[in-house]
């Protein structure tokens, strides 16, 4: 017994002579409730000649008695194209395509039932015995859905029957499983790179998952989880939903969950009847979350008109869709489309009814007052986009490159002359095999109407371009997807993924602050994870000292370099300061006024000794031994200015051992004055053999022999470690100290011991002779001397040590100066004031105390 409407269709097929009721054209399985059509007859009623070519299309959809919008857009993608290409007369000559199509109700059973009835005979399940010519099946395009493309491909690769179709991730070693099934959607990975830069770009590093708990959940996170924690984005929780999971839990997860009441931002990869449960309990939330879709979802027959309310919440969402062009001719084609004259296409009123939501009035019925009649003449350019476009979507851009695909694989065996019969007689086509379209399909590559290549390779389409769509939701609640950013792989490094971030409407106008932190740690600061905390939960920290961060949010403070700086707000680097002793400055400036200054004493005073020479007091404190000792002097104070200024490699190798054996020279004619006034005064004694050692001699030995030892360990540090130039970076914050290092300390130190040991061996027999009887005894002016001289080296050590950079060099040459001026100033200013001022004291009487001059 026929339904009502299996009589009205098999009734209009009859009429129209398209198809023999009596065959399989039209079937019902009253368990399912689903219609079954066969759509071939239909088709190649309208061919001319030649041979007709069948593509199956599985729409999976659930059409029940009223189709789905969304999945009719694909049939009539697939139309569009059969049509297109056989009009072409250099594409495919002489050979026009047909189509049917089957629809599986979204039952894996019924999907296994059409795959191995296309296989078969009609009317008979017999696969792989199809002996009629009737069906010439050469490939299959179609499934929406990969969890029904896997049963399909088992079966039609075990034929090597070409499948097009929404694929799955193949995984090493699927191709050698489905070696005939091509996936016609872009690759998954790009759409979860995007998703990552998306991420990033806005700053989000706190969101929600809701993840479907099967293999498609279980792929998805085990390929997105990584890339998420290596950009230390952290999940404020994933939830996981089993198929049957109910309205009651998912209210109560948004209702208690206080992750859910923290999060912002939530990812969705779960089925569209769980999500839809979810986004039905905002209703009951009032605060408002950014839904991050993926291409998994796509909106139902039940979203129609919004007419459940919960469409308003995906206001302001971002969606990924499969990328699509628009097809000019193929607006025209959907606008052109009319239910009162469908001409052979019964899905088409039906899909009117359930679009426009209203009803046709049916012959032979009354009108009834309250219910909506469509009239046919409804606009469809009208309708939401989210609801019906008139333009390619990603899913119908995706079949028409599917058949086109195909086309050009039969145009590549008809250019290939390996079937002469496609040449000679259009009917002959039933000689290619299915399976001889596969290698060909795999290498497919031509351009389409939009302009675009597309390209096939071993597991199928080429591209991997994702359009991003933002939800927005007007006042007068109509709804429209915009197209605010695109993922496209091929394109150059910076530019594979773009973001209009202008373009993309907020629930709350403002971009979501989807952290995890109450702030975000600004440059000059670093984060830092409290312990048990996520990496996404940090506090912010200041930069150590010689560190910045120019960038938000940054993992570490980075280092300046040697000769830099951080500046104040531990921002950006500073170039540092060379810091020396410089001639320009006031300590540069004085010091070395203060060593003209001895030296030009010191001269003077030599003047006069010289010019003086012949008067009792120069003689008698050994002339020879006086001048030696001024000119010794002059030196060091002249040496000072080898620390003043910037330091070179020759200033550097000569500073410490010029002062070395300077001084050691000067201390040693202190010392052989010494010697000679303790000497002298002896030799008065009767009887005692020391007037032996007075005269020149013993003089030279001690002026030359004690200098040369201090120069014979100088040569040894010059020739083993001698100083260097040095940069040191560390010792001052802003500041580049450019100094001389002492290369080998030990000598460093051996070469003050030895001064330090000429020095107190002149103070010590200076100290022992400072009560000789005579009128002018130098021996007490020499201990003062030596005591200035060696209280002013006790205490240079410790300064020295403690001190840097140009501070350092100025106690050096405080000290050469101090204790050079000491010797000065206690040895010949007594002599020069009597030579100068007292001249009634410089006679021979005076000094041996016999007689007043």
């Amino acid at each position: 017994m026929e339904t009502p409407l299996k009589k009205g269709i098999n009734q209009h097929l009859k009429t129209n002579n398209l198809l023999n009721p009596n065959q399989h054209g039209f079937t019902e399985d009253k368990s399912c409730q689903t219609i079954l059509i066969d759509f071939f007859d239909y088709v190649t009623k309208v061919l001319d000649e030649g041979g007709a070519v069948d593509i199956a299309y599985l729409d999976f959809s659930k059409p029940l008695k009223r189709p789905t919008p969304n999945n009719y857009h694909l049939f009539m993608a697939l139309v569009f194209a059969v049509m297109e290409i056989n009009k072409d007369l250099v594409l495919l000559p002489n050979i026009t395509l047909g189509f049917n199509m089957y629809d599986n109700a979204d039952w894996n059973k019924r999907v296994v039932f059409i795959s191995f009835f296309l296989l078969s005979i009609r009317d008979q399940m017999v696969p792989g015995y199809k002996c009629d010519q009737q069906d010439n099946l050469f490939s299959v395009v179609g499934g929406d859905n990969p969890k029904f493309s896997m049963p399909m491909a088992s079966i039609f690769s075990i034929f090597k029957i070409p499948q097009l179709s929404i694929g799955f991730e193949y995984i090493q070693g699927d191709r050698r499983v489905y070696p005939s099934s091509f996936r016609i959607n872009p690759k998954e990975f790009p759409q979860f790179v995007g998703l990552v830069r998306m991420l990033l770009y806005f700053q989000w590093n706190w969101i929600g998952l809701i993840v479907c708990e099967n293999d498609n959940g279980e792929r998805f996170l085990s390929t997105l989880r990584p890339m998420l924690m290596e950009k230390e984005i952290c999940p404020a929780f994933i939830q996981m939903v089993k198929h049957d999971f109910s309205f009651r839990e998912a209210f109560k997860f948004t209702s208690h969950s206080k992750m859910w009441a923290n999060v912002e931002v939530i990812l969705s990869f779960a089925e569209p009847d769980i999500f839809e449960m979810f986004l039905f309990t905002l209703k009951y939330r009032s605060r408002p979350k950014v839904w991050i879709l993926t291409s998994y979802w796509k909106p139902y027959a039940r979203h129609l008109h919004d007419g459940w309310g919960a469409l308003k919440y995906l206001h302001g969402s971002l969606h990924f869709r499969g990328h699509s062009r628009n097809i000019s001719k193929f607006s025209s084609f959907l606008l052109s489309l009319d239910p009162l004259n469908p001409q052979g296409d019964m899905i088409l009123p039906l899909w009117w009814e359930k679009i426009f939501d209203c009803e046709f009035h049916k012959p032979g019925h009354s009108f009834i007052k309250w219910k909506k009649y469509c009239t046919g003449k409804e606009k469809l350019w009208n309708l939401p986009n989210y609801m019906f476009q008139t333009k390619m979507t990603g899913e119908s851009y995706n079949v028409y490159n599917a058949v086109y695909a195909l086309a050009h694989t039969l145009h590549a065996i008809y250019e290939s002359g390996s079937q002469q019969a496609l040449v000679r007689l259009g009917k002959r086509i039933s000689n290619v095999q299915s399976w001889q379209l596969l290698p060909y399909l795999r290498n497919v590559q031509f351009n389409n109407s939009a302009g675009e290549e597309v390209s096939f390779s071993e597991k199928g389409l080429g591209s991997a371009r994702y359009d991003l769509l933002n939800w927005v939701r007007f006042r007068n609640r109509s709804i429209v997807l915009r197209k605010v950013g695109q993922i496209n792989p091929g394109a150059p490094p910076g530019q594979d993924v773009t973001i209009h971030s202008d373009a993309i409407i907020w629930p709350k106008k403002e971009v979501p602050f989807a952290r995890c932190g109450k702030k975000r740690c600004q440059a000059g600061e670093k984060k830092s994870v409290p312990e048990g905390e996520q990496v996404c939960c940090y506090l912010c920290t200041s930069c150590s000292d010689g560190s910045i961060s120019d960038q938000t949010d940054a993992a570490e403070c980075d280092s300046c370099l040697q000769d830099q700086y951080p500046n104040k707000d531990k921002v950006h680097c500073i170039a540092k300061k060379i810091h020396f002793l410089a001639y320009q400055e006031t300590l540069g400036y004085a010091l070395s006024s203060l060593a003209l200054f001895f030296s030009m004493i010191t001269i003077g005073v030599l003047v006069i000794f010289c010019k003086h020479h012949d008067t009792p007091i120069v003689k008698a404190n050994n002339r020879d031994i006086s001048y030696i000792l001024l000119v010794s002097l002059l030196l060091c104070f002249l040496c000072s200015f080898l620390f003043i200024g910037r330091p070179g490699k020759i200033s550097c190798l000569f500073q410490q051992s010029a002062f070395a054996v300077l001084f050691s020279q000067a201390v040693s004619s202190v010392l052989a004055k010494t010697v000679m006034v303790v000497l002298a005064f002896m030799a008065t004694k009767p009887g005692n053999n020391t007037r032996k050692l007075l005269g020149k001699p013993l003089t030279i030995s001690i002026v030359l022999g004690c200098p040369l030892v201090q120069a014979i360990l100088c040569v040894t540090w010059l020739g083993t470690s001698p100083p260097f130039l040095n940069m040191d970076f560390h010792s001052l914050v802003r500041e580049t100290i450019v100094e001389c290092k002492e290369g080998s300390i030990l000598m460093f130190y051996a070469i003050l011991a030895y001064l330090g040991f000429l020095a107190l061996m002149s103070f010590t027999v200076a100290f022992m002779a400072r009560k000789l009887p005579d009128s002018f005894n130098e021996a007490k002016f020499i201990t003062f001397s030596m005591l200035v001289f060696c209280s002013v080296w006790i205490t240079f050590l410790p300064t020295y040590l403690s001190t840097k950079g140009k501070s350092m060099v100025a106690v050096e040459i405080f000290s050469i100066m101090a204790s050079g001026a000491g010797l000065l100033i206690s040895i010949f200013f007594p002599k020069c004031f009597i030579i100068l001022l007292r001249p009634n004291l410089n006679c021979k009487e005076n000094i041996m105390r016999q007689r007043n001059c």
